[in-house]
C-alpha cells in the first residue's frame, strides 16, 4: 500500500511516498519558495538501495502548481515510481493544530476541514497552509483517502491539572484556551522507539525535540502527561527565533510603556527572539563558530538554551516520579554534541551520567550516550515524522 505524506507550509511542500507496512521510502522531496522567483523542487528516489536526486527550478505560482509538479515527477516515464496517482491509497496530511475536538488521526471530511479552518487563529502560520494542501491534494489524488494527522493529538492524554491555565474557567470552557502542545508526532515516534529499545512498556521517558522549534514531553506508559509548548508553539524552551517562556508582564510593558503594537510584539517573540535575539544567529552551527571566536553573547545564548532544558528535565522527573530515559531528537538534538553535553552535565543525583566519548561520536540510528553506570539511559533517536504519519494512516485504514 502506497501512502503519500504531505507537510504543506506557507511557501513549501515536503513530501514522502512510503510503502506500507514495509515502511519503505520510495521517494521524497521538497518544493520550496512557492510563488517566488526562485522556486525549486528537490526530488529523491530510492531504487535498489541507491538514492537518486533531481533538482528542478520550475515557475511554481502556488501550491496547486507545486503538487502538480510533484505528481508529474511521481509518474514520469524516466524516473517515476508509480504509473498513475490512483496507485496511492492514502494521502496523509500533517496538521499542526487540531484544537480541542480533533484529537486523533482521522479521515478528512467536510466537517473536519471546517474545524481545521475554524481554529486557524490557534495556528495562523501553519493551519492555513495545511488546509490549502488538503484542498489541492483532493483534486490531484482523487481516488486516495485523505487523512489528517495532528501534532497536538499525542498530548491529549495530559490530565486537566497539566493542560489548564490558571485563568477563569470560561476561557477554557467557552474559548478552549488551554495547553495543547506540539511536535506530538515526533514525541510519539521517538518515545515508542525508546520503549522498544528499553524493552520496558511501563517506561518513564523525557523526550527532547530540538530543531528550530523546540519542545519537551514527559511520557509515562506511552502516554504524554506534560509538555512544554502551550496554546501555540511559542511557550517553553528557547528556540531558534522564539523566546520560549516569558513573563506576560514583558508583553504589557512593551505595549503600554514602549509603544509596541500587538502584531509587533508577536513578530518580536516569534521571529526575532530566541537564539537569534540573544546571539544574532538562529543556526546552532553558526553560534558554535561564534563561541570559538570568543563571542560572549553566543556563549551566553548556549548556556541559557541548555539551562532552560535542564529546568524542564528536573520538573518532569518530579512529575514522572522517576526516570528511565532521556531522548534527544530533532536536528539539534541528534547532531549537536555540545548541547547534549551541557544539558546532561552534573545530573548524577538524578542517575544521569553521560559518556562524553560516546556523545562525540557521529552514529546513525538509535544509540546510547550514557556511561555504563548511569541509571538513566541517555538516548539519541532520529525522528521520522513522515514515517509516523504513514504508520498512523495505515492503522486507520486497517
Amino acid at each position: 500500500m502506497n501512502i503519500f505524506v504531505i507537510n504543506s507550509g506557507s511557501s513549501s511542500i515536503k513530501y514522502q511516498l512510503i510503502s506500507m507496512p514495509e515502511k519503505t521510502i520510495i521517494c521524497s522531496g521538497l518544493v520550496e519558495s512557492i510563488g517566488l522567483a526562485n522556486s525549486t523542487i528537490i526530488h529523491k528516489t530510492y531504487k535498489d538501495g541507491k538514492e537518486q536526486i533531481l533538482k528542478e527550478t520550475p515557475d511554481i505560482i502556488d501550491h496547486a502548481a507545486g503538487l502538480q509538479e510533484v505528481a508529474r515527477l511521481l509518474t514520469d516515464p524516466a524516473i517515476g515510481v508509480i504509473n498513475d496517482p490512483s496507485e496511492i491509497a492514502a494521502v496523509g496530511h500533517r496538521i499542526v493544530h487540531g484544537g480541542e475536538n480533533l484529537s486523533a488521526t482521522t479521515f478528512i471530511s467536510p466537517e473536519v476541514k471546517e474545524e481545521i479552518k475554524r481554529i486557524f487563529p490557534l495556528a495562523p502560520l501553519h493551519n492555513p497552509a495545511h488546509y490549502l494542501g488538503i484542498e489541492v491534494a483532493e483534486k490531484i489524488f482523487t481516488q486516495a483517502k485523505q487523512i489528517a494527522v495532528f501534532d497536538t493529538a499525542f498530548h491529549h492524554t495530559m490530565p486537566e491539572k497539566a493542560f489548564r491555565y490558571a485563568i477563569p474557567g470560561e476561557f477554557y470552557h467557552t474559548h478552549k484556551i488551554r495547553i495543547y502542545g506540539f511536535h506530538g508526532t515526533s514525541h510519539k515516534y521517538v518515545s515508542e522507539q525508546a520503549v522498544q529499545y528499553l524493552g520496558k512498556p511501563s517506561s518513564k521517558i523525557i523526550t527532547v525535540h530540538l530543531g528550530n522549534g523546540c519542545s519537551m514531553a514527559a511520557i509515562e506508559n506511552g502516554k504524554c502527561v506534560d509538555t512544554s509548548m502551550g496554546l501555540g508553539p511559542l511557550d517553553g524552551l528557547i528556540m531558534g527565533t522564539r523566546s520560549g517562556n516569558i513573563d506576560a508582564s514583558v508583553i504589557f510593558h512593551l505595549v503600554s510603556q514602549l509603544g509596541y503594537e500587538i502584531e509587533q510584539v508577536s513578530n518580536l517573540l516569534n521571529k526575532k527572539s530566541g537564539m537569534l535575539g540573544l546571539s544574532g544567529f538562529s543556526d546552532m552551527r553558526d553560534i558554535k563558530k561564534e563561541i570559538d571566536n570568543g563571542n560572549a553573547e553566543a556563549k551566553l545564548a548556549y548556556e541559557m538554551y541548555a539551562y532552560r532544558i535542564r529546568k524542564f528535565i528536573g520538573s518532569y522527573a518530579v512529575v514522572l516520579n522517576g526516570l528511565d530515559a532521556i531522548v534527544f531528537t530533532g536536528g539539534v538534538g541528534e547532531n549537536d554534541a555540545l548541547t547534549r553535553k551541557m544539558v546532561t552535565a552534573n545530573l548524577e543525583w538524578l542517575g544521569i551520567i553521560p559518556d562524553e566519548d560516546k556523545n562525540q561520536l557521529r552514529m546513525n540510528g538509535l544509540h546510547e550516550i550514557n556511561a555504563v553506570d548511569s541509571k538513566v539511559k541517555i538516548l539519541v533517536v532520529p525522528t521520522n515524522e513522515e514515517l509516523e504519519i504513514a504508520s498512523q494512516c495505515y492503522q486507520l485504514l486497517n
